[in-house]
């Protein structure tokens, strides 16, 4: 018996049909056709001769490959990883695979990943990642930076693609290469805010952190700080500015110095948290801008993780001396202690919802996601003035 690989026109010839026949049968094609009894006669006679197709035939013929890029920022991030869990759970029903790409933050890397999705004829791309307010109209999700395993059953492109394409891209390039990829039959979707008006999957971030301040206004809470991120970002800038304008509606403002800015990672919130601890530490007594707050929010959770590790170290304790909450509810809370306070974004939902938009199923090219106040121990109720 030969060790030759079994060829289409071998299986054309076993069903008794043509070469080109037997090539859409089998391959499929982007324009024609073939009767079922036809298809089914191929797909017998390559069953029987055990013949196995070429990916890339099938994706010259179809026009598209079975693959089904995601790209985000930090593939270690639990934010990023729960929401890929979600897009291979939906990929994998329209028999599709995963490729993830991380960009680790660098729009240039992110517009060639976008740019290598099209010239392999992806069939879609999904993008989850910040973007910082000079990219115009840019989106962003809100991702957090911590360590976490990436998802399981997703494949990790590799990064040399990307690798020289530079520290940032042109204003509008992402947007005119996503249109490109669109309108060159590739689907595509967004996580976050939208560009343009390509799908999206919207987070209702200033929404989800008014629920929030208001919740904890309700638990008696009147003196607030801010853990807000980085200058520029579009989600930290969201949710500060959700949480401060519903504070102020209450009668509670937060007063400008008690808004901190730090990067958008547990480091960054346990710097930003010792740097209100050090300051309440030196100010005069009774002086009200050097008081410890009653509650510290730390615009995404693992910055409030940061948080409470800081006070811990202070020598203090969450909540008996200042209580923390956070935003997002990944899945590595479930080790924190006492469990935080935070807005629950169903994050592999998320991913689902995303993937059903880039293939182009359902009716709306926008969906927008409200999340959910989960109050717990970082953050109890606290007794009311003068009780």
């Amino acid at each position: 018996m030969s060790d030759a690989p079994v060829t289409l026109s071998q299986v054309a010839r076993e069903a008794g049909v043509s070469l080109a026949t037997a090539s859409r049968a089998i391959n499929g094609s982007a324009t024609r056709s073939v009767r079922e009894d036809l298809r089914e006669r191929v797909l017998e006679a390559a069953r029987r001769l055990a013949y196995s197709p070429d990916p890339s035939a099938q994706a010259m013929a179809r026009g598209r490959t079975t693959a089904l890029g995601l790209v985000v920022h930090d593939i270690a991030d639990p934010y990023f990883s729960t929401i890929a869990a979600g897009v291979a759970r939906a990929a994998e029903r329209a028999g599709l695979i995963v490729t993830l790409a991380s960009t680790e933050h660098s729009s240039a890397r992110e517009l060639a990943f976008v740019e290598l999705a099209r010239r392999q004829r992806s069939r879609a791309i999904i993008l989850a990642g910040g973007r910082l307010e000079p990219e115009g109209a840019g989106g962003s999700d809100g991702g957090s930076g911590a360590d976490a395993p990436g998802a399981a059953g997703v494949s990790q492109t590799a990064t040399s693609a990307a690798d020289d394409a530079g520290p940032a891209s042109e204003p509008g390039a992402l947007e005119a290469a996503l249109n490109a990829f669109q309108e060159a039959g590739g689907g595509v979707a967004l996580v976050g805010q939208a560009i343009g008006g390509l799908p999206v999957v919207e987070i209702a971030n200033a929404d989800g952190a008014a629920d929030l301040a208001r919740a904890l206004h309700e638990h008696g809470y009147r003196r607030f700080a801010v853990l807000a991120g980085p200058d520029g970002h579009r989600t930290a800038a969201d949710r500060t500015a959700g949480f401060t304008a519903a504070l102020a509606e209450l009668g509670s403002p937060v007063a400008p110095d008690d808004v901190l800015t730090c990067p958008f990672t547990r480091d960054g919130g346990y710097t930003a948290m010792r740097d209100l601890i050090e300051r309440a530490d030196g100010a005069t007594p009774g002086e009200s801008t050097g008081r410890l707050p009653e509650l510290v929010f730390a615009v995404n959770d693992v910055m409030a993780v940061g948080a409470m590790a800081a006070v811990r170290d202070a020598g203090l304790s969450v909540p008996d001396d200042v209580a923390v909450a956070g935003f997002d509810d990944i899945h590595t809370l479930r080790d924190v202690s006492p469990g935080l306070t935070t807005v629950r974004i169903p994050l592999a939902e998320v991913g689902e919802l995303a993937t059903e938009l880039a293939l182009g199923r359902g009716e709306q090219k926008r969906t927008a996601v409200r999340g959910e106040v989960v109050l717990r121990d970082s953050t109890p109720r606290r007794p009311a003035e003068g009780a």
